[in-house]
């Protein structure tokens, strides 16, 4: 299933995204969902480490020795 959703842009970056669809002969939804698939990941774990940082430095919750990390996952060296 897909769905549909709008997204308004800069001029700018409109204009790039145009432009490429138009020399490739791929629509511009494409290069979207492209963009997306790509950073998506990124921007969730970047979104997620800085609410763990904000909750450490609450005191909410405590960081995770890099040791431990290591142990746990069977990269001790």
């Amino acid at each position: 299933m897909s769905r549909q959703t709008a997204v308004r842009l800069p001029d700018d970056i409109y204009n790039r995204l145009d432009s490429l669809a138009v020399r490739t002969g791929r629509n511009k939804a494409y290069y979207i969902r492209e963009a997306l698939q790509e950073y998506l990941g990124d921007l969730e774990d970047i979104y997620l480490a800085e609410q763990r940082l904000i909750d450490i430095r609450a005191g909410k919750t405590r960081p995770v020795p890099l040791e431990e990390v290591m142990k746990r996952y069977g990269l001790e060296g």
